[in-house]
């Protein structure tokens, strides 16, 4: 028995989850983001108790089709920003028509009627983010920054860093640069 919950964006979420479904007695059998698997089916009661205690950690049970696919978009797009490394020529519309096996064009019609935002631009959102964390620990500097990230060159970077944020990726860690929780992205 699968559920779907919405705001899961890291380990700790996962962690969180989990051991929620533990003190619930569920078992869950795997915990990954934005989905649960269960041993078996939980009573209604159980799923109310358990959406009471998701809802207090910021989390959210999922029942309609339409938000458990957009949270399986989301997912697979964080995950892709929190990886090692974007390729530099990385297809959105193939990568997710076929992590999904759908039509991209049903995809990012049904991202956009939903969500109120274009897939790219969702993408774009999570990759300065993401940007923004690089910048903050000063680990990297932003041709490596961008070269993670799947950006063509610095440039590439900049321009859409100023567009989001206002800032250039200097003038942002310059300030000390303030970040947003991935689920508010």
């Amino acid at each position: 028995m699968k559920i779907y919950i919405k705001n899961m964006v890291c380990n700790r979420c996962i962690m969180a989850v989990k051991s929620e479904l533990e003190k619930l007695k569920l078992h869950p059998v795997n915990v990954s983001l934005g989905e649960v698997e269960l041993d078996k089916k939980p009573s209604s009661r159980e799923l109310a108790q358990l959406g009471e205690r998701l809802n207090d950690l910021g989390f959210e049970l999922l029942d309609d089709q339409k938000q458990k696919q957009i949270e399986k978009i989301k997912t697979l797009l964080i995950q892709e920003v929190q990886s090692d490394h974007i390729e530099e020529h990385f297809s959105l519309s193939k990568y997710l028509s076929k992590a999904l096996n759908k039509e991209y064009s049903y995809i990012s019609k049904l991202f956009s009627e939903v969500e109120g935002v274009t897939l790219e631009q969702f993408f774009i959102l999570q990759k300065i983010e993401k940007a923004k964390e690089l910048l903050v620990y000063g680990e990297m500097n932003t041709s490596e920054i961008s070269y993670k990230l799947g950006y063509s060159s610095v440039a590439h970077l900049s321009s859409q860093f100023k567009k989001v944020t206002g800032l250039t990726p200097s003038d942002f860690k310059k300030l000390g640069g303030a970040r947003k929780a991935i689920d508010k992205v």
